[in-house]
């Protein structure tokens, strides 16, 4: 008994390492420019960044933020769907297929009439190995900027 416990345990380990073995070699593909990269087989979408920072922004700014990205796959690459954390965000994604060595953009509009930090999501579905890719935007809308200086009061003598 101990002997197949031990072979299961074994099994299971190795079958670990190759896996982890294979994403960390597909990672690493990915970060590679395009002219040195081997071709990822299959679509593969390469964002230039994958959290967006608004900073602080004013109550009312503009609300657009593009998360460019290029197929660095061999395949065509199919963006199915894009779905904000919440009613706030709402992403715009390219519905036609975005081929092999082409960019596109995410566009991701969130509601700067809403006051305070905030930090939400964008899941998109698309036909690549790891279907879900999930993109974040933050940041902080300020309440309506008051001009410097405290205003005097009537009557004050300052």
């Amino acid at each position: 008994m101990k002997k197949i416990l031990n072979t299961l345990l074994l099994l299971v380990l190795a079958t670990c390492f190759v896996m982890a073995q294979t994403q960390e070699k597909k990672a690493e593909k990915a970060e590679k420019t395009m002219d040195e990269a081997e071709a990822i087989s299959g679509p593969y979408m390469k964002f230039e960044t994958m959290v967006m920072d608004y900073g602080e922004i004013s109550k009312g700014a503009d609300p657009l933020r593009k998360f460019m990205f290029t197929n660095i796959g061999t395949e065509p690459l199919v963006i199915k769907n894009a779905k904000g954390s919440c009613g706030c965000t709402v992403p715009e994604y390219p519905k036609e297929p975005i081929m092999p060595g082409e960019t596109g953009s995410i566009d991701v509009r969130y509601d700067t009439n809403r006051i305070g930090q905030f930090t939400k999501t964008v899941t998109l579905t698309s036909n690549m190995e790891e279907q879900k890719t999930v993109l974040t935007i933050k940041g902080k809308v300020l309440n309506e900027v008051e001009e410097e200086g405290v205003p005097a009061k009537e009557g004050s003598i300052f």
